[in-house]
């Protein structure tokens, strides 16, 4: 009995899942994951681009942006993160280590490398970049905000802006009009509501597509989305008459939001409880140039120098899209 007791092994079995009805009922978004991350590439440390920090700077870089979102008010907790390796081509000294056929001994080498290569008779030709990808989710889930568009409207009632961090977040909404598109889908009063717990109302999904930033290249410059594109989509909804389903990031689960009937459900099969941030990320919302302030009409490129209107010069960064903020609200093309 002895023997058979540790000769007998446990069976493997298989069992069904529903995973379509699970994924169309209980997310917020049918086959699409609240769950975001940042691929950060390490950053070139010479001007010839063959020479990579090393991967400690490079989770600072992850920390520090995390911090710095937290911070200026973007409602999201850490979840993971983890390396990423990437294969490349490369030359011989471009690698900061190498690793040769059947030696363990180079292995103790590569831990804080961000790029190293195999070396076998041939020299060294493939090599591996460790880049490094942060998983971030939002504090109290996603809530579908629908902005239905009458005959009548001329304007949405909502202004958007940019973080430094490249987070798409409403940054005004028009005060007075009852019957803007933003009061009567419920965006005003939740925009309310965040300025109160100096919160920023977080962007997250323009018709069921993810807006977040989501790559670091290694130039350090951010990949986002540009405020200028994302204006003139919105723009355009109101001029065909097409109705807006804007996802943006709820800071706290008790806070009440519209569509109720809709809105119950997602409480009900929300993530795991969530701790709270501590109170040193939990800071007052600082001004900053991405941010929307009255009576001055400015364009700010992604390197953030200032330029007026008429000096503004066509060409682009590594970030990508010039980032146009307009500042004064009195005009009507202001807003969107």
């Amino acid at each position: 009995m002895v023997g058979a007791l540790s000769q007998t092994p446990l069976q493997e079995g298989y069992v069904s899942y529903p995973w379509e009805k699970r994924m169309n009922d209980l997310l917020a978004v049918q086959n699409s994951s609240n769950f975001y991350s940042l691929l950060l590439l390490p950053k070139v440390s010479d001007k010839v681009s063959i020479h990579y920090n090393d991967l400690e700077d490079t989770l600072s870089r992850a920390n520090a942006w995390l911090i710095a979102s937290q911070a200026s008010g973007v409602p999201i907790i850490f979840m993971n993160i983890q390396t990423e390796s990437l294969l490349t081509k490369i030359s011989g000294e471009t690698a900061s280590c190498t690793v040769s056929a059947g030696s363990l001994s180079d292995l103790s080498n590569l831990a804080n490398a961000s790029l190293y290569g195999f070396e076998d008779y041939h020299g060294v030709d493939i090599g591996v970049v460790r880049a490094v990808r942060l998983w971030f989710s939002p504090l109290g889930g996603e809530i579908p905000i629908d902005i239905k568009i009458k005959e009548n409207d001329v304007k949405l009632g909502f202004a958007i802006s940019r973080t430094k961090e490249g987070f798409i977040h409403i940054s005004s909404v028009i005060e007075g009009d009852e019957d803007a598109p933003s009061t009567r889908s419920g965006l005003r009063n939740l925009y309310k509501e965040a300025t109160k717990e100096r919160k920023l109302l977080v962007v997250s999904r323009i018709s069921n597509k993810k807006i977040l930033p989501w790559i670091v290249s290694s130039t350090g410059a951010i990949r986002c989305f540009d405020t200028v594109s994302l204006s003139q989509k919105l723009s355009l909804h109101r001029h065909a008459k097409v109705s807006i389903l804007m996802h943006v990031f709820l800071w706290d689960r008790s806070v009440p939001v519209p569509n109720g009937g809709s809105i119950d459900r997602l409480r009900t099969i929300s993530p795991t409880m969530i701790p709270l941030l501590p109170p040193e990320v939990r800071l007052a919302r600082q001004p900053n140039d991405n941010q929307v302030m009255p009576l001055s009409l400015e364009v700010e490129d992604e390197r953030g120098s200032h330029s007026d209107e008429s000096e503004l010069r066509h060409d682009r960064d590594t970030a990508g899209e010039f980032s146009f903020r307009f500042r004064d609200f009195s005009l009507p093309n202001n807003w969107v």
